[in-house]
């Protein structure tokens, strides 16, 4: 193990260098977006019908430098239904959002928000109740501002560690609570580092973590959980906040804190840039590995992230399943949610099969459906049935001989495809086979289907390179 000298703080030369240069926000940050958000505060106020809060990491002053994301929330009085909220405060939120910008637009969550850029930061409007405490919440998002109060009580002297985490995380590739992650949120980081007392406590605990760990800060769980990683919500009692962490990006937070506890350096906090592939690139590297890829396109559906990219996720796996029912072995597939455009891609170890197929029947001595099957073949002009250990055994004529051609049938559409993905693909679908799956947009995508390494591994490959 590489022993560095720490310093008063506790922390390395190096962590004390990166929080200085990329991670603190300067004071003239600070009071550009406090005083955007003072306005905003204002405004709400002077509407008369809600009381405004800044929540959030700029609330906790656990924001890195740059990450201009301002979260202002608009508390109604909880006896307002929630019809009456949805519309009152998508209306209070467009009428605020139009003082300072034309550059606004509606964002769906589990009630309608209004995303805003003012004065060059990136600004959500949200509506909530005003509820008297987390027991009491009616919506999903009720539960923030509790999360708000409770950090900045108790984050004092570790704004710093929550910093180096949050870019740790980053650049290993697992921050972020989103569908496409499955990461770490910003207020699981804040927790981790209150809950083990720093960075580097955390990291040396991560080190020797397992499988379904459980940590209950507030000593209150009311309820049981499967996840890979239980952290009881100290505002919530029947809520884990790691719900989001697979059990993938566990086991990868786990393997770069001991990566970086045997060797720090700052490539643990280099954020990782997605480098494309070229289309020459791509059929260069398919001639190499011998396999068949296939790309599958459509229209991006119209709804946030949070539910187009679970609904791929499944898209995904019901495709492969198809694709193995026919009888191609599917080597890795994944998926990306574009602007525009969505992709799922499927690298197969074949796609070109032989016209038979190996189709087994019922035993024997099931006399009734056994004698149904060999009446059914008993003119088939290929060989069978016969008799192989106790079961008639017959080849038949497959149907889909060629990948493309199963995944550009109607037979796409009958797998268990998400509910918005079906319409998308009901309206129409592209395949693309080869180095013909290069598009533009999905070049670093497509980069990082056949780079796939742990995050550990590649920061070391990028600092002996």
């Amino acid at each position: 193990m590489v022993n560095e000298e720490r310093e008063g703080t506790g922390r390395l030369p190096l962590e004390e260098k990166i929080l200085k240069e990329q991670l603190r926000p300067s004071a003239e940050e600070r009071e550009y977006i406090h005083k955007v958000a003072a306005r905003l505060l204002a405004a709400i106020k002077e509407s008369g019908k809600a009381e405004g809060m800044i929540v959030g990491s700029i609330a906790r002053n656990t924001w890195v430098k740059g990450d201009r994301d301002l979260d202002v929330f608009m508390l109604f009085s909880p006896e307002m239904p929630r019809e009456a909220l949805e519309a009152e405060g998508l209306a209070l939120a467009r009428s605020i959002a139009r003082k300072f910008t034309t550059s606004f637009c509606e964002k769906y969550a589990e009630h309608p928000y209004i995303n805003a850029t003012i004065d060059s930061i990136d600004v959500d409007l949200v509506p909530c109740y005003n509820v008297a405490s987390a027991a009491h919440i009616q919506s999903a998002v009720d539960r923030t501002p509790f999360h708000t109060r409770y950090i900045t009580e108790k984050i004092n002297g570790l704004v710093d560690d929550v910093l180096l985490l949050k870019r740790f995380a980053k650049a290993g590739r697992i921050y972020g609570s989103d569908q496409m992650t499955e990461g770490f949120s910003g207020y699981l980081c804040e927790l981790l580092v209150l809950h083990y007392g720093g960075f580097t406590p955390l990291l040396r605990a991560a080190s020797e973590w397992g499988p379904h760990l459980k940590i209950d800060i507030g000593h209150h769980a009311a309820k049981e959980f499967d996840e890979p990683l239980i952290v009881i919500d100290p505002v919530d009692p029947r809520r884990n906040v790691a719900a989001a962490v697979s059990m993938d990006r566990m086991a990868e937070f786990i393997e770069l804190s001991r990566g970086y506890l045997e060797s720090p350096s700052e490539a643990f906090f280099t954020l990782p840039k997605e480098t494309p592939v070229s289309e020459e690139e791509l059929a260069a590297l398919l001639a190499e590995r011998g396999t068949s890829l296939y790309a599958i396109t459509f229209a991006t559906p119209p709804f946030i992230e949070e539910i187009v990219v679970p609904q791929l996720k499944r898209s995904t796996g019901a495709i492969c399943d198809l694709l193995a029912r026919n009888g191609f072995v599917v080597h890795h597939a994944h998926y990306r949610m574009g602007t525009e455009r969505c992709m799922l891609l499927f690298e197969l170890l074949a796609g070109d099969l032989p016209p038979i197929r190996r189709h087994e029947g019922p035993p024997v001595w099931n006399r009734m459906n056994a004698e149904k099957f060999r009446e059914k073949y008993r003119d088939a002009t290929l060989p069978g049935p016969f008799v192989e250990n106790g079961r008639y055994v017959m080849e038949v004529p497959r149907e889909f001989v060629r990948a493309a051609d199963l995944l550009t049938s109607p037979a796409l559409l009958n797998v268990g495809v998400g509910r918005h993905i079906r319409m998308s693909l009901e309206k129409d679908w592209c395949v693309f086979e080869g180095a013909d799956c290069w598009q533009e947009e999905f070049a670093g995508f497509i980069a990082g289907f056949f780079a796939r390494c742990s995050p550990l591994v590649r920061i070391t490959r990028e600092t002996q390179a």
